[in-house]
């Protein structure tokens, strides 16, 4: 009597089908080994596809053969499909169970390999499920890739999003968990002041757990921003397409990250941390003409309390109580009263300004599209020439490829002046009423807000005597804002003036129009 083994093996796809069942290739070859009078000594049941031999099952199942050599006449499996889809792995490992004196045979195929003749219907049994393996990767590729072009992201969804799906499709939408954290890494990134190790660790700290490398293609992943890219294939270049998901973050934020991880733009280093003890440190100058010094700032302690002083490292020995100091530049910034008719003008000149730049943004949009219809038209033309054999394929390449890097570079342009707002009017008059009230707005900001409210005003180094401040100049758009109320002053008395004629004392300044109450209102709040 024979001794048999019997290989039952369906993959994963083919599990609700009952013609491959495990059950079912039990039955027929339980049935069959009774018929032919063949025992058998062991049954392997095996979930795994067969374009290798690389399965758990039949691995442990050879390497029982090899240990008890002899012992087993026959491999059984209903088909040929069964054991193998590959032609080639499958002739080799036909030829090692020979050498361990074992038959490989399938009931529904059945094959007597010593006349040869039958080894050419063995090949036509090994090379159809080949073929209809191959054929479809092929059609899931296909499909895939069509999939891709539609905008449906494909695969496992990158951090910041979930994967769905119901019975006739899939998609992918932001996580709630991790959407947030994902928008703020890109605009950590984009603020110029973060490496991106030292983003990963305030990112791994919120508790998503992500590799160096898996962050890094995190941030250069178009799919945050709405883009799937399409990769190249078969002489089709690589490209980007619209998604059909919510974009996390804008296009322009995308690209700013991009230049900054290209080093195109300056990594600026994070400011250093004031003592809000001592908010005036470096922008004072030592009062001792000749000395000069810039003055420090620091506590000494006494017996029982400590004592705060801004001083000179020199041996001149100026120094002066902190909060003396503090307390005068409110007193100082009290003075800075701006005349009520100001802010009316000001928001008219402001006014002025905003209209020439949205004429500007206008104007460079219809620009930015006209040349993208320009490279459209050369793609186009390229592709005639080539159509009609006057271009090589490498020079069509060569073109379509610059047109698309161009194009997209101008799409990333269009999408960072349609985020430009064009009505600030509102900021604008919050930002006058900042300067309307000054030294409250100082007195009630953070430490590094007080000094930009200062940086603004003042250009240079203030000099404290004692009882005041006194500084070379001051900023010259504050200088314009807060003196002109002289002008108005000189038409109450009687004199000729028109707040038309002061305008062209501002203008030719070349500020941008939100450059001073934009930046003290950013800053205090």
């Amino acid at each position: 009597m024979k001794i048999a083994r019997l290989y039952i093996r369906v993959s994963t796809d083919e599990q609700a089908d009952t013609g491959f069942s495990q059950r079912h290739q039990d039955e027929m070859l339980t049935r069959w080994c009774e018929i032919n009078n063949v025992y058998v000594s062991h049954k392997h049941f095996e979930d795994h596809s067969a374009k290798n031999f690389e399965r758990p099952e039949f691995k442990k199942m050879l390497m029982q053969i090899r240990k008890e050599k002899n012992k087993t006449d026959l491999l059984l499996f209903t088909k040929w499909d069964r054991f193998s889809r590959n032609a080639g792995d499958a002739y080799g490992m036909i030829t090692t169970l020979n050498r361990l004196g074992v038959e490989p045979q399938a009931i529904e195929q059945p094959l007597d390999l010593s006349i040869p003749e039958n080894k050419m219907m063995l090949a036509f049994y090994l090379a159809a499920p080949e073929v209809e393996n191959d054929r479809r990767s092929l059609n899931v590729a296909t499909g895939m890739r069509r999939a891709l072009k539609e905008g449906r992201y494909m695969g496992k969804a990158p951090i910041g999003y979930l994967n769905k799906k119901n019975e006739k499709s899939k998609w992918i939408e932001p996580d709630p968990a991790s959407a947030d954290i994902v928008r703020e890494v890109f605009q950590d990134i984009a603020t110029g002041k973060y490496s991106a190790e030292s983003v990963l660790k305030f990112t791994t700290a919120r508790g998503i757990s992500c590799s160096k490398n898996n962050f890094w293609n995190l941030l250069r992943n178009p799919v945050y921003c709405g883009k799937i890219l399409v990769p190249a294939y078969k002489g089709e270049e690589a490209q980007l397409v619209t998604g059909q998901h919510e974009p996390l973050i804008s296009e322009a934020l995308f690209y700013q990250v991009q230049d900054i991880l290209d080093g195109k733009k300056k990594i600026q280093k994070t400011k250093r941390t004031v003592d809000d003890r001592f908010p005036l440190r470096g922008f004072l100058q030592c009062n001792d003409n000749s000395c000069s010094r810039l003055l420090t700032a620091s506590a000494s302690r006494g017996r029982k309390l400590h004592y705060e002083y801004y001083h000179c490292t020199s041996s001149c020995g100026t120094r002066f109580p902190a909060a003396q100091v503090n307390e005068a530049i409110i007193t100082e910034l009290r003075k800075w009263k701006p005349h009520p008719a100001v802010k009316v003008l000001y928001l008219q000149i402001l006014q002025d300004v905003l209209s020439r730049n949205e004429a500007q943004q206008k104007q460079q949009l219809k620009e930015i599209q006209k040349e993208m219809v320009t490279l459209e038209n050369r793609r186009v033309k390229a592709r005639e020439l080539l159509l009609t054999d006057s271009i090589d394929p490498d020079d069509y390449k060569s073109i379509k490829r610059e047109a698309d890097r161009r194009i997209t570079q101008l799409e990333a342009q269009v999408a960072l002046l349609s985020e430009q707002p064009l009505n600030i009017r509102p900021q604008l008059e919050q930002g006058i009423t900042v300067l309307e009230h000054i030294d409250h707005w100082y007195s009630h900001s953070t430490t590094d807000a007080r000094r930009q409210i200062l940086g603004s005003i003042f250009p240079e180094k203030l000099v404290y005597d004692g009882t005041g401040f006194r500084t070379a100049r001051v900023n010259e758009a504050v200088r314009l804002i807060f003196t002109l109320g002289a002008a108005f002053a000189e038409k109450e008395m009687g004199q000729a003036g028109n707040i038309s004629d002061l305008s062209h004392e501002v203008i030719p300044l070349g500020l941008e129009p939100r450059a001073l109450t934009l930046k003290v209102l950013c800053s205090t709040n």
